[in-house]
């Protein structure tokens, strides 16, 4: 069985048009939605989210109350600024790291530090999830693919280079605010396959 496969590395930064009380949403974008067909999915601040409706520059997504449940969709409004990303095709180039699109929790940014161009960016992190996430391994923060500097305790910080900081909605993010996070698909099977053990 294939599923939507996605690398964390955005393609665009689309713009909310549409924001509807029932789930339904808008994205105005500069993909080349020709090669998007209706059922497509498109990662959007890294939730996999499936093509309902299109046009040349804006396509539809429907958001399932356990999608609302678990990610920060429900606060997008007209204006708001979405990574996307399409599903990674047989035989393009991995440039991130494997990801799903299935947001495990969100992350709360808690500091922002400049550092000769980039960033470092501290969140605090749902403590079911903090054994997911360890030094030098990958982490997904809004679709982003982005390698783990420091974890300790409930914290994980990142570096966001220049390119990045520029090309993704995390220079956006105030201090406070809810990011999407996914784990490392790697991670998540091996805890599984360690609990299935015990």
């Amino acid at each position: 069985m294939l599923w939507p496969m996605f690398t964390g590395i955005i393609s665009d930064i689309g713009e909310v048009t549409r924001a509807d009380a029932d789930g339904t949403y808008t994205i105005k974008t500069g993909l080349d939605l020709a090669c998007e067909s209706i059922g497509a999915s498109i990662a959007c601040d890294g939730c996999c989210l499936t093509v309902t409706e299109k046009t040349t520059d804006t396509f539809t997504v429907h958001v399932s109350p356990e999608t609302k449940d678990i990610t920060t969709l429900t606060r997008w409004k007209p204006g708001y600024g979405v990574n996307l990303e399409s599903a990674l095709k047989v035989g393009e180039t991995l440039g991130g790291h494997m990801m799903t699109g299935h947001v495990d929790g969100l992350a709360r940014l808690s500091n922002k530090e400049e550092r000769d161009g980039n960033y470092v960016l501290t969140f605090d992190v749902p403590e079911k999830l903090k054994r997911f996430i360890a030094p030098k391994g990958s982490i997904t923060l809004n679709g982003v693919s982005l390698t783990v500097n420091k974890a300790e305790g409930s914290q994980l910080s990142v570096n966001i280079i220049p390119h990045t900081w520029k090309a993704t909605n995390l220079s956006t993010v105030e201090i406070g605010a809810e990011v999407n996070l996914e784990i490392d698909t790697i991670a998540r099977y091996l805890d599984q396959l360690l609990q299935d053990r015990v």
